[in-house]
């Protein structure tokens, strides 16, 4: 007659009936997919701030993330999300030229100078951060100017 035997529990000669055996009170339980992120019945929501690809650094700047697309036939804004406003760019991505003619064409949406508007991240990459240095101007306005051209 064979017995299947545990290896673990025979080695530490622990019986599955043993105290030993059961989970001691002090670990503690997993928690399941349904008590994760729930709040306590007493707590206050926290408040939702909308999310903008235009906004504000606190020496008054203005950062505009930027999805560019260059090489294409001519510059345009083709839409405004939450994460980026998706800039189609008339230039090729060579030697700093797309992100030239994207200053260019943000001052000319923007209705500012073109030292205004320069490149603050993202000189290789197609994910841009533009700074805008307007004073008096808020993201608002900034977001308003970028959402009337492209509609």
């Amino acid at each position: 007659m064979h017995r299947t035997v545990n290896l673990e529990t025979s080695i530490l000669g622990i019986r599955p009936g043993s105290l030993a055996y059961k989970r001691s009170p002090e670990m503690p339980k997993k928690q399941t997919a349904q008590g994760r992120g729930k709040q306590k019945s007493g707590a206050t929501p926290e408040p939702t701030v909308q999310a903008s690809p235009v906004t504000q650094k606190k020496d008054g700047s203005i950062l505009v993330a930027v999805h560019a697309k260059p090489g294409a036939k001519t510059s345009a804004i083709i839409d405004v999300t939450a994460e980026a406003v998706g800039v189609q760019i008339a230039a090729p991505p060579v030697e700093g030229e797309a992100n030239a003619e994207l200053c260019r064409y943000l001052a000319g949406v923007l209705n500012l100078k073109k030292s205004a508007v320069s490149l603050e991240r993202g000189a290789k990459s197609r994910e841009k951060t533009v700074r805008v240095d307007a004073p008096g101007t808020t993201p608002d306005v900034i977001l308003q100017r970028i959402q009337a051209e492209a509609s």
